[in-house]
């Protein structure tokens, strides 16, 4: 029963290991897809085991093939990922990032005010008057350099602090975007959007940025940018707020119960996490999928009981061989109920509290 419980969580690894490298498929598409086909197949290898003739066999779940050689495959399918991982994340986006992290400080320094803003002083109004500025200076330099007029000194530059957000006018008619990003009170990354666009009447559009290139901007600015910059712009930050939020929760949990957890996978925005809990009565799988990336808490959650096969073997007790017997996983309400309303490390730490009680009570 314990390898059926690891046969599951294969499952489900290999399909988000697979939906992961379908989101970049846009960005490099032929060596993307290279990558795919070659993940598919190590993901068919494995559940298909070769004979002595050269021919294949599924394999069954009936079979008794060991739990080690099938994490020995899926270590080899996750380095395979981690170097898709690697090869997305190029030298040239580090590039980007350091004169886009130069031009913010320049930009920064260079203000006269940065203005908080609260509720609704944060509008389309004021967006369109940031658009309106950064053409006018651009048109006054670019009048300066022609020759007709004389250069004029710049108006007084003003950022404008939204939240985790600081908008500041860059030069060339554009408006750039800082997004902080924070858990659990401390501060970490610090993301960059540059918006133009080539008349004030004309729509804007996503000039660079150093987003992770998983999370959807692209989607964002086509549906979003040209209707409505303001809710793209806020959309973003609650996108990587959220990114982060996940990716933290998932970091603490492992710092926190590393010892306790086995076999835990995700995805790379943390929009599907596998783990398994190894306890004393049964090996407990934890499937969690956020249906939407902007979601801090999961969507979808399913938490299933497995009893350890050894059980029947080694225990006399009589609540312990009526578990073993259990042939059919079960899904443990009280885990999942945690897990839906709760930060994933405080839904862990009341899993773990409670689980021997609520195991006692399901099989007696």
């Amino acid at each position: 029963m314990k390898r059926e419980g690891s046969f599951h969580l294969c499952i489900g690894v290999g399909w988000f290991v697979i939906a992961d490298e379908l989101l970049f498929v846009k960005e490099s598409p032929f060596q993307i897809l290279e990558y795919c086909v070659e993940l598919g197949l190590v993901i068919v290898g494995l559940f298909i085991r070769k004979t002595g003739d050269f021919r294949c066999d599924i394999v069954s779940l009936d079979d008794d093939i060991p739990l080690d050689s099938t994490r020995a495959r899926f270590t080899n399918l996750l380095k395979r990922h981690q170097q898709l991982t690697d090869r997305l994340t190029r030298d040239s986006d580090k590039m980007i990032f350091d004169r886009l992290s130069k031009e913010f400080e320049a930009a920064r320094a260079s203000q006269s005010q940065e203005v908080c803003l609260d509720g609704e002083e944060w509008n389309d109004g004021l967006l369109a008057t940031l658009r309106e500025r950064v053409h006018m200076e651009a048109d006054k330099k670019d009048s300066g350099n022609s020759g007709f007029a004389p250069v004029s000194h710049l108006e007084e530059r003003i950022a404008y602090r939204v939240g985790n957000k600081v908008i500041y006018c860059l030069e060339g008619a554009r408006i750039g975007i800082q997004y902080g990003t924070s858990f659990a009170g401390e501060t970490y990354e610090i993301y960059h959007c540059v918006l133009e666009s080539k008349s004030f009447l004309e729509k804007m559009n996503v000039l660079e940025h150093t987003i992770p290139f998983f999370l959807p901007l692209r989607d964002l600015e086509n549906v979003l940018l040209s209707s409505n910059a303001k809710k793209f712009i806020d959309n973003v930050g609650d996108l990587l707020h959220a990114y982060v939020e996940r990716r933290e929760q998932v970091r603490l949990i492992k710092e926190l119960y590393g010892n306790q957890i086995r076999e835990l996978y995700h995805s790379l925005p943390y929009h599907m996490i596998e783990f398994a809990i190894d306890d004393c009565d049964c090996k407990v799988v934890v499937s969690l999928r956020y249906g939407n990336l902007m979601c801090e808490l999961p969507t979808k959650v399913r938490v299933l009981a497995w009893p350890m096969h050894q059980l029947k073997r080694q225990c006399t007790s009589p609540r312990l061989s009526k578990l073993a017997s259990q042939a059919i996983p079960v899904r443990l309400s009280f885990a999942e109920d945690a897990l839906r309303i709760q930060s994933l490390p405080e839904a862990y730490a009341e899993i773990v509290v409670n689980m021997p009680q609520e195991i006692e009570q399901i099989f007696l």
